[in-house]
C-alpha cells in the first residue's frame, strides 16, 4: 500500500489530479502576478501620489485580484464536482453507493499529509520518474484490473447460489408432485365416500318421506274427525241453546202467571176480609169494580 493508504492504480490517479490542479494553480498565480504588473505599468508612472490616488489604485487592484481568485475557487469547486461525478457514475454501474465524510476535508493532519505527499511527488528528484505519467489518463475500463476480479468472484457466488436454488426448486417440485398425488387419492376417496353416502341418504330419504306421508295422512284424518266432531257439537249446542231459550220463555211465562195468581189470591183474601168486617153494599160495589180492573190487568 502507498502513503495515502491506496493501491498503486488509485495513487497514480490522485497524482494525475494533483498535476492537473498544480498546473491550473500555476496559471492563476501567473494571472494574479500579471494583474500587479499591469497596475505597476499603467498607474505607477508618477513619482508622487496623493492618498486618494493610492486608494483608487488599491481598490482597482483589489477588484481585479478578487475577480481572479473567485473565478479560480469556482473553477476548482466545479472541477471537484466533475471528478466526483465520474467516480459515482462508475460506481452506479456496479450498483454501488459511495459515501463521503465532509468533515475529513478540514482535518488538518490529513491535509498536511496530502501536502507532504504532493511535495514528495513533485520534487526535482522525482521529475524523471513522474514524467512518464504526463500522458493524458482516463478512468480504467470496467473490465480490467481489480474490477474484473471482483466481477468474477460475484459471478462465482451467484452461480453457487443459483445451484442451491435449483436444488431447492427440485426438492420443492418433488414435494409438490407428492402432494398432488396425495390430493388426487384423497379426492377419489372423497368421491367414493360421497357416492356411498348419497345412496344411503336416498334410502333414508325415501323411508323418511313415506313415514312423513303416513304421519300427514293420520294427522289429516284426525283433523277431519275433530272438525266433524266440532261441527256436531256446535249443532248440538245450538239446538240445546234454542231449547233452553224456549224453556226459559215458558218458565218466565209460568212465573208471570203464578205471580198474577198470587196477586189475585191476595186480593180475594183482602176482599173477603173486608166483607167480613161488614162494609155492606158499598164495599160490594167497590169489590166488583176492583175485580173488573184486575181482570183487565191480567189480560
Amino acid at each position: 500500500m502507498a502513503e495515502l493508504g491506496l493501491n498503486d492504480h488509485h495513487q497514480n490517479e490522485i497524482i494525475n489530479y494533483m498535476r492537473f490542479a498544480r498546473s491550473k494553480r500555476g496559471l492563476r498565480l501567473k494571472t494574479v502576478d500579471s494583474c500587479f504588473q499591469d497596475i505597476k505599468e499603467s498607474r505607477l508612472v508618477d513619482e508622487t501620489f496623493t492618498v486618494d490616488e493610492v486608494t483608487e489604485v488599491l481598490n482597482e487592484l483589489q477588484a481585479v485580484v478578487h475577480s481572479e481568485v473567485e473565478s479560480e475557487l469556482i473553477n476548482t469547486s466545479c472541477t471537484n464536482v466533475l471528478l466526483l461525478r465520474q467516480l459515482f457514475s462508475q460506481a452506479e454501474k456496479w450498483y454501488l453507493k459511495l459515501q463521503t465524510d465532509i468533515s475529513e476535508l478540514e482535518n488538518r493532519e490529513l491535509l498536511e499529509q496530502v501536502a507532504e505527499f504532493e511535495k514528495a511527488e513533485f520534487t526535482t528528484s522525482n521529475k524523471k520518474s513522474n514524467s512518464e505519467n504526463m500522458k493524458p489518463s482516463r478512468l480504467v475500463p470496467l473490465n480490467e484490473g481489480g474490477t474484473s476480479e471482483l466481477l468474477n468472484k460475484e459471478i462465482i457466488r451467484l452461480q453457487e447460489e443459483n445451484e442451491k436454488l435449483r436444488s431447492r426448486v427440485k426438492t420443492i417440485e418433488l414435494q409438490a408432485t407428492n402432494a398432488l398425488d396425495e390430493k388426487s387419492k384423497l379426492e377419489r376417496a372423497l368421491r367414493d365416500l360421497q357416492i356411498v353416502q348419497g345412496d344411503q341418504k336416498a334410502i333414508i330419504r325415501s323411508k323418511d318421506i313415506s313415514d312423513l306421508e303416513n304421519t300427514v295422512a293420520a294427522l289429516k284424518n284426525e283433523f277431519q274427525k275433530t272438525l266433524n266432531d266440532s261441527t256436531e257439537n256446535q249443532k248440538t249446542l245450538e239446538e240445546n241453546l234454542v231449547s233452553t231459550k224456549r224453556d226459559l220463555l215458558k218458565v218466565q211465562e209460568q212465573l208471570s202467571v203464578a205471580e198474577k195468581l198470587h196477586l189475585l189470591n191476595s186480593y180475594q183474601t183482602l176482599t173477603e176480609m173486608t166483607a167480613q168486617l161488614g162494609f155492606g153494599d158499598d164495599m160490594s160495589l167497590t169489590k166488583q169494580n176492583s175485580v173488573c180492573h184486575f181482570g183487565r190487568w191480567m189480560r
